[in-house]
């Protein structure tokens, strides 16, 4: 099994949006923002290579939005996605599977694109399979007013008309050494993709735990539809990630790409970070000891 980080999009957040009823005071010491309160904010995709399948785990915002969409997102740099691909060799014809965390605009808006000729959506990964929670599926199709905005039917309903669109109904191990867990804290049946690479557990936390900031249990974004729910759901995984050294990769720090964590006399705490670079180079040298 291969795997590489691919940056999709690199954006701003406000950080009230980011943090909550947590006050700058606070947040601000752990993540900086700029004079118009606005955090840095990257999204990174994940890209397994196992056998004859390449897996890609949320696909970024795309580009069929306007100029004013961008704009209010403060996207400052984009078509990322598919420059990322070519430098690990591989075209989106090449891909197999798209896993989608969820389906808000973020995560999922990349893997379709605007036709020249038609001046219709369609999938930009032709011959992939699209993967998704049914409960999350359920939820964007029925979408409540806090969240509507967040799902687009241009993003969802190319890959229905596909035929490739399948569900995955319940936590459970999709392929040897990738399972899901699903969390309802963010939105209901956001996957969590958990990856045995080598003697480790990768966890790709998504919006569960967008940066290393919100670890700490209060610390959690004034979107998530169930903020009770997050922090009841962090606090039990985060117990179990210190517990089994478990390394956190995360798709919205704009500065720390994994960590692990510890337990302490005040709750689990980053225990080291690094990046996906030093984990690989971590894992060489491990085996060339062996």
């Amino acid at each position: 099994m291969q795997i590489s980080l691919l940056v999709a999009d690199r954006w701003k957040m406000d950080g009230g949006v980011a943090f909550g009823v947590v006050p700058k005071s606070l947040w601000s010491k752990i993540y900086p923002a700029d004079e118009n309160n606005l955090n840095d904010i990257v999204t990174r995709c994940l890209l397994i290579s196992k056998g004859d399948r390449h897996i890609i785990i949320d696909a970024g915002m795309g580009n069929k939005r306007d100029a004013k969409y961008y704009k209010y997102r403060y996207r400052h740099e984009q078509d990322l996605l598919l420059n990322e691909l070519t430098i690990n060799r591989l075209s989106p014809a090449d891909i197999t599977d798209i896993v989608f965390t969820h389906l808000h605009d973020d995560h999922v808006g990349g893997a379709t694109t605007m036709d020249t000729t038609s001046g219709k959506s369609v999938p930009l990964f032709r011959n992939a399979s699209y993967w998704c929670s049914q409960a999350q599926w359920e939820w964007a199709m029925n979408p409540n007013k806090r969240e509507g905005a967040a799902y687009f039917y241009d993003n969802l309903q190319p890959l229905f008309k596909t035929g490739r669109l399948k569900f995955i109904h319940e936590q459970e191990d999709w392929l040897p050494g990738i399972s899901f867990r699903i969390m309802n804290g963010h939105t209901m049946g956001q996957l969590i993709p958990i990856i045995d690479f080598n003697d480790l557990k990768l966890v790709f936390v998504a919006d569960f735990i967008p940066t290393t900031a919100h670890i700490p249990i209060s610390y959690v974004p004034s979107v998530d539809i169930q903020p009770l729910v997050t922090m009841s759901e962090k606090e039990i995984f985060l117990e179990e990630a210190a517990d089994n050294g478990y390394v956190l990769v995360f798709q919205h720090d704009a500065y720390n790409e994994c960590c692990t964590v510890k337990r302490t006399e005040k709750g689990v705490t980053i225990k080291s970070t690094f990046t996906f670079s030093e984990l690989n180079k971590l894992i060489r040298d491990t085996d060339l000891a062996h």
